[in-house]
């Protein structure tokens, strides 16, 4: 195993001397710390604009047809829209479900769509009734793990992305607890 060895020299000018501190650290120690680093930094980017496999995958329309998303998007050009990705299975959508309204409350120029992980159309449609979902729904017809929801690094529900008027992508990452964040993308973009 071979060590290397780092020195780190700080000055105390009001107390005239020196501390050296020696660190050693093996290269196996040193390459998961920059494999761990970049991986974190990478998944979380920020993206302005969704991927062609996003656009070109197909999501389930409430009356049982195929649509891609690039053509639901195409619904919403010169509107700001928030996507709210969710399931009626998940626990922390629900809980989340009183923010949301009171976001669309306050945001009724915004547009709203959702689109579910849910393993069924039955279970899909039952939960936009039960919870009372004002906007347009399609369903990821793979699940959350499916082809859709990794073209758009899907690892959490409720998942939020907010799209501004020219179709830029102001926000794509955001979850139940950031509706701070969400509410001032929205305000920016007024």
């Amino acid at each position: 195993m071979k060590l290397l060895r780092f020195e780190f020299a700080d000055s105390f000018p009001e107390k005239q001397f020196k501390v050296h501190y020696k660190y050693y650290f093996n290269m196996k120690q040193i390459a998961l710390v920059v494999i761990a680093f970049i991986t974190f930094s990478c998944s979380q980017a920020q993206k302005t604009s969704f991927s062609k496999e996003a656009l070109s995958e197909k999501l389930l329309t409430l009356d049982g047809g195929q649509t891609s998303f690039k053509n639901i998007l195409k619904k919403y050009k010169g509107k700001t829209l928030v996507i709210e990705v969710w399931a009626s299975w998940c626990g922390d959508c629900v809980k989340a479900m009183p923010k949301l309204k009171e976001l669309q409350a306050n945001n009724p120029d915004v547009s709203y769509l959702f689109l579910s992980a849910d393993k069924t159309a039955d279970k899909w449609k039952a939960g936009i009734e039960k919870h009372e979902l004002k906007g347009d729904h399609f369903m990821m017809n793979d699940g959350m793990k499916g082809i859709f929801g990794k073209a758009i690094d899907l690892d959490w529900i409720p998942r939020y992305i907010i799209v501004d008027k020219t179709g830029k992508i102001v926000l794509y990452r955001a979850i139940e607890t950031d509706f701070d964040k969400i509410n001032e993308t929205l305000k920016s973009l007024k």
